[in-house]
Order: C-alpha cells, then sequence, then structure tokens
C-alpha cells in the first residue's frame, strides 16, 4: 500500500515527502523506509527522531516534531488508525471450507454453510454450528453446544456440553468453556461434589484468550456479554455475569455468583470475590484485591481494594513509616538517653 492509501484509509492528513510502498508495521526504532509505524506518547520521541520508518502516524501536536520521518499522517486517534491498517496489510488467510478426513462429526450434529473443521476436532451429538465458522484442531465441541455464524475456535479448544456462543466470536487456544464449577458439601467427614447442572452462555463479539477458563452454572448459566474482552489465563467462576463491552485482563479470578456490569475494566490479576456487585463503568486496578461491592463509575485500587484516591493516600502514608520510627527513635534517645523496647 502506498502512504496515500493509508491516509484515505484512516481518514488522516498525509504531509510530507514522496508516495512510498508500505508492505508491514513495525516499531519506531526497528522500522525500515518500507514499514509504516506510530508515535501516541511523548516517551517515545526520541525513537521518532532516529526513525527510518518510511511513515508514521501521529497526532496533532507530534506533526511538527524534528525526525528523520519526512511522511507523515496526522490522525485524531493513533491506535483507532493502526487498528483500520493493519487488517489491509496483514489480511487474515483464507481458510478452506471442509471436514478434514480425522475429524469426528457425531450423529446428529448440524453444520452450517461454509464451515471449516480441523484435524482431529469432535463435534458432538446434536450440536449446532452456524455458518463459516473455523474449528481448528483438536477441538472438541461437546453435545448439544450451539455455536454462532464466523466464530473461530482456535486448537485444543474444549466446549463442555451445552456451551453456546454468539456470532462472530473468537476462542484462543486451550481454552475450557463450560467447565465444572467449583462446588463441594461436607458430609460425613468427606467433600462431596455437588453437580453443576447449569449453562454456559458467550454473547457476540466476544474474544477469549488463551488457557482461560469459564464454568458452567451450578444452577442457572455463567452469562458473558456482548462484546466483551477476556485476555489470557483469567478464571470466572459458576454462575457470574459479565456485562457488554467489559474488558478483562490476564490473570483475573471472578469468585462464583458475582455480578460485573457493562463497560467494566478489571486490570492485570485483580481478585473478584463471590457474591458482589461491580457497578457499570467501574475500574478495578492492576492486583486489586476487592472484598465488597463497588460502585457504577468507581476506580479502586490496592489490597484491601477501596477507592483510587484514597488508596493512593494510604500507599503513600505507608512509605512514610520508615521516616517516623527513625523520628521516634531520635525522640527517645533525646529523652531516655537510649532507644525503648518494643515492650
Amino acid at each position: 500500500m502506498r502512504v496515500s492509501e493509508i491516509a484515505t484509509i484512516v481518514g488522516g492528513r498525509w504531509e510530507g515527502g514522496d508516495d512510498p510502498e508500505i508492505t508491514g508495521v513495525a516499531p519506531l526504532d526497528r522500522a525500515g523506509p518500507a514499514d509504516l509505524s506510530f508515535l501516541a506518547h511523548p516517551r517515545y520521541l526520541p525513537y521518532f527522531q532516529r526513525s527510518r520508518a518510511g511513515a508514521v502516524l501521529l497526532r496533532e501536536e507530534y506533526a511538527e516534531q524534528a525526525g528523520d520521518v519526512v511522511a507523515r499522517i496526522v490522525v485524531g486517534d493513533v491506535h483507532r488508525a493502526l487498528a483500520q491498517v493493519l487488517p489491509r496489510l496483514y489480511p487474515e488467510p483464507e481458510v478452506e471450507p471442509g471436514i478434514h478426513p480425522t475429524a469426528v462429526v457425531e450423529a446428529g450434529a448440524v453444520l452450517g454453510k461454509g464451515v471449516s473443521v480441523g484435524p482431529y476436532a469432535v463435534i458432538g451429538r446434536g450440536a449446532r454450528i452456524g455458518d463459516c465458522v473455523r474449528i481448528g484442531s483438536h477441538v472438541v465441541v461437546g453435545d448439544g453446544c450451539e455455536v454462532g455464524d464466523a466464530v473461530v475456535l482456535h486448537p485444543h479448544v474444549t466446549l463442555y456440553p451445552g456451551v453456546r456462543i454468539g456470532a462472530r466470536s473468537i476462542v484462543h487456544s486451550g481454552t475450557r468453556l463450560g467447565v465444572d464449577g467449583f462446588g463441594y458439601v461436607f458430609v460425613d467427614g468427606a467433600h462431596r461434589k455437588v453437580p453443576q447442572v447449569g449453562r454456559c452462555e458467550i454473547g457476540e463479539d466476544v474474544e477469549i484468550g488463551a488457557n482461560t477458563t469459564i464454568d458452567r452454572g451450578s444452577i442457572g448459566a455463567t452469562e458473558i456479554g456482548n462484546n466483551v474482552k477476556i485476555d489470557n489465563l483469567v478464571h470466572i467462576a459458576h454462575n457470574v455475569r459479565i456485562g457488554d463491552q467489559s474488558i478483562i485482563v490476564a490473570q483475573v479470578g471472578v469468585a462464583g455468583s458475582t455480578v460485573i456490569g457493562r463497560r467494566v475494566t478489571l486490570a492485570g490479576q485483580a481478585g473478584i470475590p463471590g457474591h458482589i456487585e461491580i457497578g457499570d463503568g467501574a475500574t478495578i486496578a492492576a492486583q486489586a484485591g476487592v472484598f465488597g461491592d463497588v460502585p457504577a463509575g468507581a476506580v479502586y485500587s490496592g489490597y484491601p481494594a477501596r477507592p483510587h484516591k484514597e488508596a493512593l493516600r494510604a500507599q503513600a502514608s505507608l512509605f512514610r513509616v520508615p521516616q517516623l520510627v527513625k523520628r521516634i527513635r531520635a525522640l527517645e534517645r533525646a529523652l531516655f538517653g537510649r532507644e525503648t523496647t518494643d515492650e
């Protein structure tokens, strides 16, 4: 693609230089003359000034920065523009429809038009697969599952029986959906399993990262809303409900029966207990440990999690403790001629 074509696609303003051909995208410090790069934060200005990129996407405030890159495309949102360009420079490979000879399709399964089923995949009894679905190698689609149109199941995904996935969703390798929830009762000196008889329902346009597990409901359903994005290595327990457009980052754990609203962000390694509610638009910061309900629109951080500004003040106070100890010891020496013991 030429720089002029890229500018048209992103609705940007092309400034300077010839109209070089662009064949790929690379970071500022690694880009060559045939690469497109981008500048979205001032910390990367030194890389920009030395970059050999053929063209750079940048915001208005950086358009006049000195540097060797002549061709510049000025846009309002660099990351959005990049998302528009990448599919054109790196188109998804075409997958031929068909069922691999080693795949197993059980009796009563219904496959839509244009479905691709990879080597050693298994599609269980009564499963319903929509049109243009891509099922990778070694995928297991359990009995009675429903998979919507244009869903992509990457290799080694497992759908336990009865899982439902909405159209255009993507499930990455190693993910298990509809797993039994962690339910036991202590009877006669032993832990007895409580049968997990609920459902696991995934909405439309959802993306689920690699090696994530989502339990089925114990009774009722675990529900993931539309356009939810879930990172790698996330665990979502039974009967959890997650609202539309929420973001869940890597290594988050959500315990059973918690209700998470719309457009919520759970940052990396956040821990969410069971039977609480997190309101619409709330943000839980990385490694926060939540212990109770979180109001809509709130930003919580820390352990135990509390409103972010309060958590920052508490952290700042904690950092002052060593200096306070020194002052106390100095006062003890001044008053008593020595430091007192812990007693």
